[in-house]
């Protein structure tokens, strides 16, 4: 995988990528959902983004990662400069950094395709981000 950026970003750097790439496959899956009203799209999401569910997904696609892959989220993981909110211990918003940079290098590298797969295996249709996005639902959406 060749990232077509020079110089080569840091891990921060795709991190904050990163972030913005798993936002946009989470509002573009919530939208499809079905919900309609901003307030309820944005609770949503919280299940999504935050280092908790991300540090959760990350455990489910490791398995499936290439070496290549493996290297920029270590990049992010272990990049500098991180502060660390107090929802999440530092160990889960690392790995959520780490994850992000993944993201974050697979779209510099064009990897689009490869992007939509990790999501799914990251975020399963029915799976604990799933059920956090029902909760926050009421019958009438």
């Amino acid at each position: 995988m060749h990232l077509s950026v020079s110089p080569q970003p840091n891990g921060a750097e795709l991190a904050y990528l990163g972030d913005a790439v798993l936002e946009l496959l989470v509002r573009e899956r919530l939208l499809y959902s079905g919900m309609r009203t901003a307030a309820k799209l944005n609770r949503a999401a919280l299940s999504y983004v935050k280092a908790t569910a991300q540090s959760e997904a990350f455990s489910r696609i490791e398995g499936m990662l290439l070496d290549e892959e493996l290297d920029f989220y270590r990049r992010g993981r272990n990049a500098n400069g991180i502060s660390i909110p107090k929802s999440a211990s530092a160990v889960e918003y690392r790995r959520a950094t780490g994850f992000e940079a993944l993201f974050g290098a697979l779209y510099l590298a064009g990897e689009h395709e490869r992007i939509k797969v990790l999501f799914e295996a990251a975020f399963p249709v029915g799976g604990a981000a799933q059920t956090e996005t029902n909760k926050t639902e009421d019958p009438q959406k």
